[in-house]
């Protein structure tokens, strides 16, 4: 057998290991800290759902629907696929659960893997991971604020200070029928020079032009009219009072009016938060408007916005901005003889009952083996428990970063850690 074993892990799927995983779980309790305090509450949607769900949700003509579902029959012939992306699934779940009889607005976060199959690169694999939130029931530009605002404060307190927030309008299906026209008349001079899929996107959705990642068509959009200078009066309204509400906020921003999304779902608002150091893959995090998508999906007329927060690339950027600390043990509990080994043994449970990272080690090895060990695991102490030790009543200790060391009574050992805790 080869170095490593018979098995890999698929293309574009990884293992997540300490000490990186710290970093993640990092990540996920400060977003989860940030939303309760904005009142948004877990849910957990199941990682398949029917693939018709998908197809009404994102639309047919997307590459994603077109070129990256991960689709397959189950046993009984029905159609189902790994989510792409959350928010349909939440959405389902929304109506499936009659939420909508709940007050509004109904604010609910996600977390875990999405499947698209994509060529790996740096910052996106096949199964990666999001933190998304969804609010229902307001179609108030204060929402979108709110929900902008507090990813502005997620990525904040993560520690991602060179982020840019980038927003756009694009409108409500009113303000988009005209300014299709007009991409279709733009496009016309220059539809032999677009590549294959954007030929066929501009009979079926002209918009979808916009979002193609091929050079040629990226060169060829360039002067191509923006959605803003067709927003209704509706819209403009809506636009302009949450730019107001941003700046009230003190969020940083840039209009970027050639931006869209790759989801048909969108209406309205829609943002993106970038970082360029990444490269070509720079958004971290995205998101918007779509206040038809639960109406669509045969549930009451609701509207609703959200986004969703890329787990990869906000790793990648805290990976380079600072040192992945390697977390070890509180205390390792170095055991000499029979009795230690037995003390150690109850003590090793009480501490853990009380939420502390114990290891202990084997009264049959020496305990210079024991402390190295101990160091080994990055323990921040060693207690040596042995029979000296436990007919006094009181256990040596050492502090493993500068050697410092002492005595402290056996039943101090909690209230020692606890003042004592990084």
């Amino acid at each position: 057998m080869s170095s490593g074993g018979r098995y890999k892990s698929l293309k574009g799927m990884q293992d997540i290991l300490p000490p990186e995983i710290y970093l993640w779980q990092s990540v996920e309790r400060t977003a989860r800290e940030v939303f309760t305090s904005f009142g948004f509450q877990e849910v957990r949607v199941p990682v398949a759902e029917s693939t018709e769900l998908f197809i009404r949700s994102i639309g047919e003509n997307t590459d994603i629907v077109e070129k990256e579902m991960y689709t397959f029959n189950d046993k009984a012939g029905r159609s189902m696929t790994l989510r792409p992306e959350g928010t349909a699934s939440v959405v389902r779940c929304y109506i499936q659960n009659n939420l909508s009889n709940l007050p509004s607005p109904q604010k609910f976060y996600y977390s875990g893997p999405m499947f698209r199959y994509e060529r790996p690169q740096a910052g996106r694999l096949r199964q990666f991971y999001q933190i998304g939130v969804e609010a229902f029931g307001s179609a108030e530009p204060e929402m979108d604020a709110e929900v902008i605002s507090m990813l502005r404060h997620t990525l904040t307190k993560i520690g991602l200070d060179d982020i840019v927030f980038q927003i756009n309008s694009i409108g409500c299906e009113e303000c988009r029928t005209g300014y299709r026209k007009s991409l279709v008349e733009y496009f016309s001079g220059t539809l032999d020079n677009l590549c294959d899929d954007c030929r066929r996107r501009y009979s079926v959705n002209p918009l979808r032009i916009l979002d193609c990642k091929v050079s040629r068509c990226a060169e060829l959009r360039t002067g191509a009219p923006v959605i803003t200078g067709h927003l209704c009066t509706s819209c403009r309204t809506h636009f302009d009072k949450l730019l107001s509400l941003l700046d009230l906020l003190h969020v940083a921003y840039q209009i970027k009016p050639d931006m869209v999304r790759g989801l048909d779902y969108y209406t309205g608002t829609i943002f993106e938060v970038t970082d360029q150091s990444l490269g070509a893959q720079n958004a971290v995090a995205a998101g918007g408007r779509y206040d038809r998508l639960v109406r669509e999906f045969g549930g009451p007329e609701t509207p609703a916005v959200g986004f969703a927060i890329g787990m990869e690339r906000i790793i990648e950027l805290l990976k380079r901005s600072r040192a992945t600390a390697v977390r070890g043990p509180d205390v390792f509990i170095a055991a000499v003889g029979d009795a230690g080994q037995r003390e150690s043994f109850l003590m090793a449970d009480s501490l853990r009952a009380s939420g502390f990272w114990i290891e202990t080690g084997h009264a049959g090895n020496s305990l210079k083996s024991q402390m190295r060990k101990a160091d080994r695991l990055s323990s921040a102490y060693v207690f040596v428990l042995g029979d000296e030790e436990i007919h006094a009543g009181r256990m040596t200790w050492k502090r493993l970063s500068d050697a410092a060391n002492g005595t402290i009574s056996m039943n101090e050992a909690a209230d020692f850690l606890l003042k004592n805790r990084s």
